[in-house]
């Protein structure tokens, strides 16, 4: 049985413990509203720029479609695009991603397709690197930024742009977790070459006459439309990293809180048998005299 001592030494660690993490829960819920704001206008820029090339995809087919739209006309080699947060201490955020990607590279693997990796954040390259260390082609973290901005989705899409003007992959998808709320984010993956058009959406759109034609447009436009969805991804993503760590520490704090009312009930049960016994002692010691 741990003495006095190792007891409240174990009370006053948890209350340190429980300190930072109430802490942690307080910044987490202070940055969330402002990722959130910012994950949630994203997203009809990203809607209606699927809705553009929709319009504009529907009147090019065959040899003038760009090859982002068209690809390179097979499906062998596979880029997994998997973006994660930089920190831990989030519950299973980065886990659920890494889990997503590597459910689609082993399923690709076992129909006989290449994959290959390019990871974006070091929690998701910390995790796939265990299993797949050769098939990582390109790596992007974002430690040192304090505001993630469109250049860092720029950045992003120029590499991927880079490897797919190289052949490096037929297919590209990207993976990241959507904003749902503070208690659900969502794996999401998302085809970013070649393009796919949303069923419907070139029926939503007003018809329009294009000058320069629909394919010189397609070959400026799909680039900016990749780094947009990276753009939306990053967004989405740190909007659910600090829901998932504002859920996780709290969770932690009152874990913390529970774990200190257990010891300090055994901290008092011990005390009182210690006092208990000092007493029986006095007392048998004066009925002996």
């Amino acid at each position: 049985m741990p003495s006095l001592k190792d007891l409240r030494n174990r009370i006053a660690s948890v209350k340190a413990t429980q300190k930072i993490t109430k802490a942690m829960q307080m910044v987490a819920a202070a940055k969330l509203k402002r990722a959130q704001n910012a994950a949630e206008a994203a997203r009809p820029y990203a809607e209606k720029m699927d809705a553009v090339l929709a319009n504009l995809a529907s009147s090019v087919s065959g040899a003038d479609a760009p090859r982002l739209l068209a690809g390179t006309g097979s499906d062998n080699v596979h880029l997994l695009v998997v973006a994660t947060g930089e920190r831990g201490l989030c519950g299973a955020f980065n886990t659920s991603i890494v889990r997503l990607a590597r459910e689609r590279a082993l399923a690709l693997m076992a129909e006989g397709k290449t994959v290959k990796f390019f990871c974006v954040g070091r929690k998701g390259y910390d995790l796939i690197r265990r299993q797949f260390d050769k098939q990582i082609v390109g790596y992007v973290e974002f430690r040192s930024v304090r505001q993630l901005g469109y250049s860092n989705a720029a950045e992003v899409a120029n590499q991927v742009l880079k490897l797919f003007e190289d052949g490096a992959f037929d297919v590209c998808t990207l993976f990241f977790s959507r904003f749902k709320s503070v208690i659900a984010q969502i794996p999401t993956a998302t085809q970013l070459i070649p393009a796919t058009i949303p069923a419907g959406a070139a029926e939503a759109t007003a018809p329009y006459e294009f000058e320069p034609g629909e394919s010189e447009i397609l070959a400026d436009l799909l680039p900016s439309n990749i780094t947009v969805q990276v753009f939306r991804a990053l967004l989405e993503n740190n909007a659910s990293f600090y829901g998932s760590q504002m859920s996780s520490m709290d969770s932690a704090t009152r874990n913390a809180g529970e774990m200190i009312k257990k010891q300090t009930l055994k901290y008092n049960r011990a005390r009182q048998a210690m006092i208990t016994k000092e007493l029986i002692e006095i007392i048998s010691g004066a009925e002996a005299l």
